[in-house]
């Protein structure tokens, strides 16, 4: 399957440092088989501790950086999230790569669902150059009912269609 270089690379990054994260969203709609455009990339990493510093260290290390104007590494902090989530009502902590202006990736600041279920019904997909792990067709179905945007409610129909093919993922 045919992925964009920088999600690709975002992918080689976080497998070779070894984080547990899943795609959401609209790049994981892509993944289940629904062509559809997307601006950034959707991820929910396991906010272990250790995982986190993993992953901060990698997306660093691919040249991404914070939108908001805090350290990359104040993700890393749970307190910090908390404070975000309380006093800003954030939901994601956005990153962008200066080398590719128009490139994103959005770090859910909680985890939106229990991770390790979600992660046990995860899809491994095979790309071009890596791998990646995907959230599964259900629970996307039910992270996007419960966001309920109009975009949400497209791409609920088109990966409930996906699932009543007999290639369903």
């Amino acid at each position: 399957m045919s992925v964009s270089g920088d999600i690709e690379r975002v992918f080689a990054g976080l497998t070779e440092a070894k984080v547990r994260y899943l795609v959401v969203g609209g790049v994981a709609v892509v993944l289940h088989g629904h062509l559809r455009a997307t601006a950034d990339l959707d991820l929910v990493i396991a906010l272990e501790p250790p995982n986190v510093l993993r992953a901060i260290q990698a997306l660093t290390r691919l040249g991404l950086r914070p939108r908001a104007p805090v350290a990359t590494e104040a993700f890393a902090d749970p307190l910090q999230r908390q404070a975000w989530v309380r006093e800003k009502n954030m939901m994601v902590f956005s990153l962008w790569d200066p080398g590719s202006p128009g490139f994103e990736v959005d770090l859910f600041v909680e985890e939106p669902f229990d991770f390790d279920d979600t992660y046990a019904r995860s899809v491994r997909v095979c790309l071009d150059h890596t791998e990646c792990r995907v959230i599964s067709v259900a629970d996307l179905i039910t992270l996007k009912r419960r966001a309920g945007r109009p975009r949400d409610v497209e791409d609920i129909a088109a990966l409930e269609a996906l699932m009543e093919t007999p290639d369903e993922r």
